[in-house]
């Protein structure tokens, strides 16, 4: 069953740890360099963790990594899995349930991303205030198992304002800018359209990308806060002159990851 399937991962993970993670952490495209900030951490790659999907994307290291930043023991996903790479909705979300086993309440979900709010531009960092789901698709979707959480959970605050108020104290300390929007999902992997770029403006979307939503679905079924980052990489298609390419996403959000860390490093001291 799945519950045990979770379980025996999390018992593998605990075997290998002494810290206990309260605060777990999934790492976009790019955005790794967090790990290297951390302390007394212990590397886990996903290919020796029982039942654990493994991703072969550019960008995505494939640990996960157990450690201290500041005084808070996190769990970091360096990498995750995608629906487009033809993992299930609940192999996307696999950690997730993972984590609620481990202990972690709060989950920080950043992702490398394109801009459509044509105030924005790349490079940006932006808070997710809330999500648009384009899947067409749910990890939810199936028999549940009320071990994990109920049949039809809310969603009025996929991410939570109060550690938004936290992570915008935070930034302001540190006097770094940030933007806020709605994160709309794509399925990818090819990049979208002008014409669904600008259907997805009409529908409210600031910024879209192909992951982050199921992940953040999943967390609030298990019960945990939500806060949601994004790096905005590019413009999106029809908003920038250019043609994309995985490359440039990869540059800029490499760039914009010692941002990254340090909002998120005085973010942990607020928790």
């Amino acid at each position: 069953m799945f519950y045990d399937k979770v379980k025996e991962s999390a018992v593998f993970i605990q075997s290998k740890i002494s810290l206990k993670p309260v605060t777990g952490i999934i790492l976009g495209s790019g955005l790794g360099g967090l790990v290297d900030i951390m302390e007394e951490k212990t590397v886990i790659p996903y290919a020796e963790i029982p039942n654990f999907p493994q991703s072969d994307v550019a960008g995505h290291e494939g640990n996960l990594v157990i450690g201290r930043i500041g005084q808070k023991t996190v769990a970091a996903m360096q990498g995750r899995f995608h629906y487009y790479e033809g993992f299930t909705m609940k192999e996307v979300t696999y950690p997730i349930y993972v984590m609620k086993l481990l202990g972690i309440e709060n989950l920080i979900v950043t992702n490398a991303c394109g801009g459509i709010n044509r105030k924005f531009t790349p490079g940006d960092l932006m808070l997710l205030t809330d999500y648009i789901n384009m899947l067409g698709d749910n990890p939810l979707i199936g028999e549940n198992d009320e071990r994990f959480g109920v049949r039809f959970p809310d969603m009025s605050e996929a991410y939570s304002k109060d550690l938004m108020k936290k992570a915008q104290a935070a930034a302001d300390g540190l006097g770094l800018p940030y933007q806020k929007g709605v994160y709309a999902i794509f399925s990818g992997p090819c990049y979208e359209t002008a014409a669904e770029i600008r259907a997805f403006e009409n529908l409210g979307a600031d910024a879209i990308g192909m992951s982050t939503v199921p992940e953040t679905i999943a967390a609030n079924y298990l019960g945990m806060k939500v806060l949601g980052i994004a790096c905005i990489t590019n413009m999106a298609t029809g908003i920038s002159k250019t043609k994309h390419s995985h490359e440039e996403v990869m540059k800029i959000a490499n760039e914009s990851s010692e941002k990254l860390c340090s909002w998120v490093k005085q973010l942990l001291l607020d928790f």
